[in-house]
């Protein structure tokens, strides 16, 4: 398998690819790196077939989405990945081939919610879950230290020894390390307990990156960051999450309230389907749209989407629009299909 990190930074982009078929992907792709990328594929004459996203980023805008469309690859995240526009949604230990290359992915939520790391070739990609002697920030919205431990010392950690590890970030001068030097050496998780981590994590108070917004929300919605004015996150922690339960009890009431889907038409009717009785007004029209349903302003509304990230931008726009009462289904359709509740498509 040819290996090679095109950013020489400390965002770290990793070019994989299968020597005979000559098929390749592409793992976290910097947006203002893309045409270096292509002209790397074409020099080495790769077909590029995947882009991944081991998460969604809070630090650059990912290419991912412009890949696709450029080239007509296949977009790849975790099944909770928030974004639309992806095509291949990966659960824990689902493999992918890559002409005679064999992809495993892990789930390893922690850092993000819809965190993966990528087994191939004796290599690990560890996105921002496991650094070189760190690991990822876990104090961003749906963070979670000791999923993260968890993943680590369950999954990772049960890799052989000898596996090399290439993550996603690396601030000091590093190439990569191998699992057996992290279970060692690594000074936040080696020989530390689920709880001791959790408290490491929980005091780091590391500031936000630049400009979090301004890349978080256009990753988490595949929408360009000048379609839009995204709330803040001090609006975004304001908005009231219910869980599907609770929905579906609300909605059997003598007063249910509107449900609000935010996805794109063929979300709608896809896969997850859609919740009886909800509107279809798609998060990149809903500000011009609003008046649409000027009529709710006094109701309860809920906001749905995939994962429950879009629906919660749109909450908070609702919100700011003068809308009164406005919810979030918390884990969007995937976690109301999760409980097995009703559905139309």
């Amino acid at each position: 398998m040819f290996v090679r990190e095109l950013n020489h930074g400390k965002c770290k982009t990793y070019l994989i690819a299968c020597e005979r078929t000559q098929r390749a992907a592409l793992i976290d792709p910097l947006r203002e790196r893309i045409d270096r990328y292509i002209a790397l594929l074409a020099y080495y004459r790769y077909t590029l077939e995947y882009a991944i996203d081991t998460h969604t980023h809070a630090d650059h805008r990912t290419g991912v989405f412009d890949l696709r469309e450029l080239l007509g690859i296949k977009a790849v995240m975790h099944r909770t990945a928030p974004a639309p526009l992806v095509d291949v949604h990966v659960q824990d230990g689902q493999q992918l081939a890559l002409g005679e290359v064999t992809l495993t992915f892990l789930a390893t939520p922690g850092h993000t919610p819809d965190g993966i790391c990528i087994v191939a070739d004796g290599r690990v990609f560890t996105g921002d879950t496991l650094l070189i002697r760190g690991t990822g920030r876990t104090d961003f919205i749906g963070g979670d230290a000791g999923a993260q431990y968890d993943g680590i010392m369950r999954k990772l950690f049960a890799l052989p020894e000898e596996t090399v590890v290439l993550p996603a970030h690396d601030y000091r001068g590093n190439q990569q390390s191998t699992i057996g030097e992290e279970k060692r050496y690594n000074p936040r998780i080696a020989g530390r307990t689920r709880g001791q981590y959790v408290e490491i994590m929980a005091a780091l108070d590391l500031p936000l990156p630049d400009n979090v917004q301004e890349v978080l929300q256009p990753n988490e919605t595949a929408l360009d960051d000048d379609v839009m004015a995204f709330p803040s996150i001090a609006q975004l922690n304001k908005v009231r999450q219910l869980e599907p339960l609770a929905v579906s009890t609300l909605l059997r009431t003598a007063d249910p309230p509107r449900l609000l889907d935010v996805r794109g038409s063929d979300e709608y009717t896809g896969e997850l389907g859609h919740i009886p009785g909800s509107t279809l007004l798609p998060l990149r029209q809903l500000a011009a749209r609003a008046a649409e349903i000027d009529d709710w302003k006094h109701d309860h509304v809920i906001a749905i989407c995939r994962a429950g990230v879009r629906s919660t931008t749109a909450a908070a726009i609702l919100t700011g629009l003068g809308f009164e009462q406005v919810s979030n289904l918390k884990g969007g359709m995937l976690a109301w299909n999760d409980e097995r509740l009703p559905v139309e498509r």
